[in-house]
């Protein structure tokens, strides 16, 4: 097995992780802040990291613009695009922000293609707009609910905040490539949690453990270790080995994912509309990742040599 298929792997692995982090999120949300759940995320994310800087740290010194890109690339994905996110919820409901956050792939492959780091195809623009399309069908009616009076607020906060992470998905990529996506990820994490320590200690009069209950914990821990460390290490060595337009392509999966352990873990109902947005999501991922090509190429290959 191949990096390449590791790296699909991994980048469905990620998207799954997250639609997890979706449902560990509502477990704890009532009993914190969205700020302050991204800043302890973040925390133990950290410290999962820590036993591992001294294999994962370049053996080469790293020049002062290199630490200041990473910085600069890990504000930008590990703190203001959960912000906008989280933000955006205030005003819309979560079904119209999933479908908000579904553009990614479609912001991705348009700044991807804007700066000549990866060509337009068929292939990518059908795949992003089937994936895209699935994430409108499960969601159905209630993705278009407006929400309160500033709805518009909310579309445009979670907008920016999937441009952010479509340009860091572009933008970061040499930089993974050149340092390693693990040390990249810690590292940027870091810078993330010491941008975020000044902000936390002014709204809570002090950096200190949070108040939660035993099942609030376990979510916390969950979304620091398996959707925190974990998840984004997969995404980041994914990008290492595909382009960014495939790689975000696998995040259509979150929101999937997060309505499928809504049915098995909050007892949601299941809906048609999601079999059917599933059924597409997939499709789409298959064509833009150069899957289904592929394995049309096999197929035939095998058909002719049959003959």
């Amino acid at each position: 097995m191949n990096k390449i298929v590791l790296a699909h792997a991994a980048a469905a692995a990620a998207a799954l992780s997250a639609g997890a982090a979706v449902v560990a999120t509502r477990f704890v949300i009532g009993e914190t802040d969205p700020f302050s759940l991204v800043f302890y995320r973040y925390v133990i994310s950290v410290v999962c990291f820590a036993p591992f800087l001294p294999t994962i740290w370049p053996r080469d010194k790293l020049a002062a613009s290199e630490y200041v890109k990473i910085a600069l690339f890990g504000i930008l994905f590990f703190v203001f695009f959960p912000w906008a996110f989280n933000a955006s919820l205030q005003y819309n409901p979560a079904a119209r922000g999933a479908v908000g956050l579904a553009t990614i792939p479609i912001q991705t492959l348009l700044v991807a293609v804007a700066f000549g780091r990866e060509p337009l195809t068929a292939a990518k623009v059908v795949g992003v707009l089937l994936a895209f399309s699935g994430i409108v069908v499960a969601f159905g009616t209630a993705a278009f609910g407006r929400g309160n009076s500033n709805y518009l607020v909310g579309d445009g906060l979670m907008l920016l905040g999937v441009f952010c992470a479509a340009i860091y998905s572009v933008f970061s990529r040499p930089t993974l490539m050149r340092h390693g996506p693990l040390f990249v990820t810690a590292l940027g994490m870091a810078f993330a949690v010491a941008a975020l320590s000044p902000a936390i200690a002014l709204r809570q009069g002090g950096l200190a453990l949070p108040v939660l209950s035993p099942k609030g914990w376990i979510a916390v821990v969950f979304l620091g270790t398996i959707a925190g460390a974990v998840q984004f290490s997969l995404f980041m060595w994914a990008l290492r080995w595909l382009p960014p337009t495939t790689t975000v392509l696998y995040l259509t999966l979150n929101p999937i994912a997060a309505m499928v352990l809504g049915i098995v873990v909050l007892g949601e109902s299941p809906t048609a509309e999601l079999v059917a947005g599933m059924a597409l999501v997939l499709m789409g991922i298959l064509v833009g990742s150069g899957a289904y090509a592929t394995l049309r190429r096999v197929a035939l290959s095998g058909f002719a040599g049959s003959g």
